[in-house]
């Protein structure tokens, strides 16, 4: 197999996870802010592997598989990490349900490349921003500086909710009319 720069950078973010992860549970202070920085890291790779992959034209059927893979893990990961540390009701709910769709839409893809039926399935602009706000409330809940800023983590949680279930609804919809037709 040939490992291009975008496949490092994926194999980079899913280096980052685990270092995230002991971070958090570290005791020293600065350990929400530390945390936080290096999920930014991780999440900032998503959009630069796929940048240089478009750039330079050195996307790759493994590159393909393993960056929504990446995402997925990196997601699933930090959901449970502030559904930990806050242990709220009105946390662990949206969390769970972004997970949910998450293992919905990578067994959907499973299955489409197993049918091999709908090759043109392909990521769409609000699938993009659904990534983009679930980052950035995730950040925003990993770090959590102050009660304001908590505030706006779990509005943009929210809002992050919404968009993956329609996404997925969308998604669904997409699969049903190509493969169904």
């Amino acid at each position: 197999m040939c490992y291009n720069i975008p496949i490092c950078i994926t194999f980079l973010r899913l280096i980052l996870i685990p270092i995230f992860v002991i971070t958090f549970y570290l005791p020293f202070y600065f350990k929400p802010f530390i945390t936080s920085l290096i999920f930014f890291i991780a999440a900032a790779t998503d959009w630069l592997d796929g940048f240089v992959a478009r750039r330079w034209k050195q996307t790759t059927n493994f590159g393909k598989l393993l960056d929504p893979i990446a995402d997925k893990i990196i997601v699933t990961v930090s959901v449970f990490l502030i559904s930990e540390y806050f242990h709220v009701w009105f946390i662990t709910i949206p969390s769970f349900l972004i997970i949910i769709r998450e293992i919905i839409v990578a067994g959907l893809r499973q299955w489409i490349a197993e049918v091999d039926k709908c090759k043109n399935i392909t990521v769409s602009k609000i699938s993009k921003i659904k990534t983009s706000i679930q980052m950035l409330s995730l950040f925003i809940l990993l770090w959590h500086p102050c009660s304001i800023f908590i505030h706006i983590g779990i509005l943009l949680l929210y809002i992050a909710l919404i968009i993956t279930i329609y996404s997925m609804i969308k998604y669904i919809c997409k699969i049903q009319f190509d493969i169904f037709k």
